[in-house]
């Protein structure tokens, strides 16, 4: 039975050297806090400046992926395409030592992982299936949670490792698990985004700060984590400043959709967001963060938002609690 871990229950031996395959939004944060968990982390990255922001985070940039396999007995991957995990894969089983531990945290389709875990088991590599759910923000933070799964005592002997960029951590039993829970915080991450937008938008129009309207909302019984992680960017107009981009988002939908039609599941709530990402798409938004559904919203509405809130009924703060 799929159990949460916790790092006071947690006494596997730690190992030093980690190596993390994918330096972007995710992977960036996940080694910086790798590193300061007291790892040995050696990340690469075909950008030459994400490398470099990693060796000023404290890390190793080794010039190859093939000299990172060499070195780390455990792997993190984040990657951004089924063709980038291909790759990853016949790197790794080429020059990777028998028994490495590979954690696979991309958004990917479950065949496209499962395709990388046979090759890789071939050369007597492990690759676990371990998406994360959490934003590029959150990532920073620590605050991402792994739904992990796979080889169960490959799993445990990473979990130090997990446990250094995330707050929690599940053992989901079989590979592809963690996959199927991911899909499934997906379709309820795009619900809960439009909904946030939606409601701000409609506090807006009748003059409350959406600033505020976050901080009354959040605690009750229509909060979400949405609205407490993109309701700030809504209401700020931040969604320039990418911590989930559309584009990438766009293929999240898509495996989203995919694993509904062959399940025979209906999902009109999530049907209906479908259109208001691709607007976002069509309106020049491909490369900000899903948080600008909400300009999307405001321009179905027909309203001009301005840079900044317009303000509401109570600007600064905080408002007003009574009990009744």
């Amino acid at each position: 039975m799929p159990v949460q871990s916790s790092a006071a229950s947690t006494r596997s031996r730690r190992p030093t050297r980690v190596g993390v395959l994918g330096l972007g939004i995710m992977g960036s944060a996940m080694a910086a806090n790798l590193v300061k968990a007291g790892f040995a982390v050696h990340g690469h990255d075909p950008r030459r400046v994400a490398r470099q922001r990693l060796q000023r985070a404290g890390g190793h940039a080794p010039d190859s992926a093939a000299e990172l396999a060499q070195a780390c007995p455990v792997v993190l991957t984040s990657l951004p395409s089924p063709q980038a995990l291909h790759d990853v894969a016949q790197t790794l089983a080429q020059h990777a030592k028998r028994g490495t531990v590979v954690i696979e945290t991309s958004t990917l389709a479950l065949p496209d992982k499962q395709l990388a875990h046979d090759t890789l088991a071939e050369a007597g590599v492990v690759l676990l299936d371990c998406p994360l759910s959490g934003t590029g923000a959150q990532a920073i933070n620590k605050d991402l949670t792994v739904y992990g799964s796979g080889d169960t005592r490959a799993l445990r002997r990473v979990r130090p490792v997990l446990q250094g960029l995330s707050h929690t951590q599940f053992d989901l039993g079989a590979f592809g698990n963690g996959m199927r829970m991911k899909l499934m915080a997906n379709l309820l991450v795009a619900v809960h985004n439009v909904a946030a937008a939606e409601a701000l938008l409609l506090g807006e129009a009748m003059g409350i700060d959406p600033a505020l309207a976050v901080q009354v909302l959040q605690g009750g019984a229509g909060g979400s984590r949405m609205l407490q992680v993109r309701g700030p960017m809504m209401a700020q107009r931040t969604w320039r400043q990418a911590t989930m981009k559309l584009d990438v988002w766009h293929k999240d939908m898509t495996l989203i959709g995919q694993a509904l039609a062959q399940a025979n599941v209906a999902a009109p709530t999530f049907a209906a967001t479908q259109p208001v990402y691709h607007a976002a798409l069509g309106l020049g938004h491909a490369k900000h963060d899903t948080g600008a559904v909400y300009h999307v919203l405001a321009t179905m509405s027909g309203q001009s938002l301005p840079s900044a809130p317009r303000g509401g009924q109570r600007k600064r703060g905080n408002p007003r609690q009574r009990s009744t």
